[in-house]
């Protein structure tokens, strides 16, 4: 637990963690109906299971934080050109 400088009390999102829609809702601090939507659009990735989603914590990390997902997007499209370079020269 993590507390804000606005005195809020704030839980970690561990990236292996199994979180289900409530959980999903108060850790993001939005709306069901919200959450429900971003899942409906895809933008959180979710599995279902026995009809109700469980979502895993590195998908709210990655909603949190984008510009770990870019720095991570960055790193590996470098390294694909490397070994895309050496495999042109056999």
């Amino acid at each position: 637990m993590i507390v804000c400088s606005m005195g809020y009390v704030i839980e970690e999102i561990k990236p292996h963690a199994v979180y289900t829609t409530t959980e999903t809702q108060k850790v993001l601090r939005i709306s069901e109906s919200t959450v429900k939507r971003m899942l409906k659009r895809g933008l959180i990735r979710a599995n279902k299971v026995g009809g109700q989603y469980r979502i895993l914590g590195k998908e709210l990390l990655r909603l949190v934080s984008p510009a770990l997902e870019k720095t991570a997007a960055h790193s590996y499209r470098s390294l694909k050109e490397k070994v895309g370079a050496k495999i042109q020269r056999w």
